[in-house]
């Protein structure tokens, strides 16, 4: 909402102005099929401008498929998908920089050659300093005349990264961002991603890791089975299942059996419980002194990895704690 104030023949007028902010994806009904499979069903979304929207879900749920259908090289069977409020079609290509899950780079081409042809191949100018200013930044400045077929997986992704964000898109679409990495690369690439952020540009990432997204994201959407099933911050998704979870650091194996506890979870110093509808805190606690010795005791919100596997069960929820490991080895 702006003022505006405007003379015309003589008259001043003084009127408010609505501004409706711009969303950087607006997604209606998106239906995507293969053969007898439904990869993505109905799915509808939309992604503020200037955000980190998250894409959470178990291998196979629509994550991937959803962002090659908004970079273009899948086409929605049915729905519609917009760009910054303009239809998806190969001309607003050069405002989304993408990382996909195959990573793509040519192979015997040096460093700085293949990431000079992918920022003139999508944004027509001349990237040279740019790409310097991004090789020095990820510490592969001594890398730029080797081979990509001589990199280590971690560098090769920091290439890969590298070739989407250097031509400045206004829309960056990471497909597991973190895979491969060392923990310090990692911290380089999540602080370079929530910088572009500040800078206006908006986020769209996928992740395995419920810690990068409960961090990094202002928005997460959840995919199981080709459906939405959650949207929103994770504090609107966590008020949706209120505050039944309990954090607690006691002896031993205190926890099991407790009178209205319907799931344990042992995350070494402390174990995270989830209580049953109607059970009161204060009885899981005088259980649990009887039995030992407490030294922390709290009532929580769920995390985002305990309302993953209330969604997708446990067997999901471990296939995404192997993948992030595998990520952050």
């Amino acid at each position: 909402m702006f003022p505006v104030f405007e003379r015309q023949a003589g008259v001043a007028r003084f009127f408010i102005w609505y501004h409706r902010p711009m969303h950087a994806i607006e997604g209606r009904g998106i239906t995507k099929t293969f053969g007898d499979l439904t990869a993505v069903d109905d799915l509808t979304l939309t992604v503020p401008e200037g955000s980190v929207y998250g894409f959470i879900g178990p291998n196979g749920s629509g994550k991937t498929t959803t962002m090659r259908m908004i970079v273009n090289i899948f086409y929605p069977d049915r729905g519609s998908i917009r760009v910054f409020g303009e239809e998806v079609h190969a001309g607003r290509s050069h405002l989304i920089g993408y990382l996909p899950e195959e990573r793509g780079l040519y192979r015997r081409m040096q460093v700085r050659a293949v990431l000079e042809f992918h920022a003139e191949l999508r944004g027509g100018r001349n990237p040279g300093p740019e790409i310097d200013r991004w090789l020095e930044r990820v510490g592969l400045a001594e890398f730029a005349r080797k081979r990509v077929d001589t990199l280590s997986k971690g560098m090769s992704q920091k290439v890969q990264f590298i070739a989407a964000v250097v031509p400045e898109p206004r829309l960056l679409i990471l497909d597991e961002p973190f895979t491969g990495l060392d923990p310090v690369s990692a911290d380089i690439i999540r602080t370079a991603i929530l910088e572009l952020r500040r800078r206006g540009a908006s986020v769209i990432l996928s992740t395995h890791d419920m810690n990068v997204a409960e961090s990094m994201c202002d928005y997460i959407l959840m995919i199981y089975r080709g459906r939405k099933v959650l949207d929103g911050t994770l504090d609107s998704i966590q008020e949706q299942y209120g505050n039944d979870t309990l954090r607690i650091a006691a002896g031993g194996d205190s926890c099991e059996g407790l009178p209205g506890v319907e799931r344990v979870r042992d995350l070494g110093q402390v174990k995270e419980l989830r209580m049953a509808r109607g059970c009161d805190s204060q009885e899981v606690l005088r259980a649990l002194v009887a039995r030992a010795r407490v030294t922390s005791f709290s009532i929580a919100k769920p995390s985002l990895h305990d309302i993953f596997v209330r969604i997708a069960g446990p067997e999901a929820a471990d296939a995404a704690e192997r993948a992030a490991e595998v990520t952050n080895a």
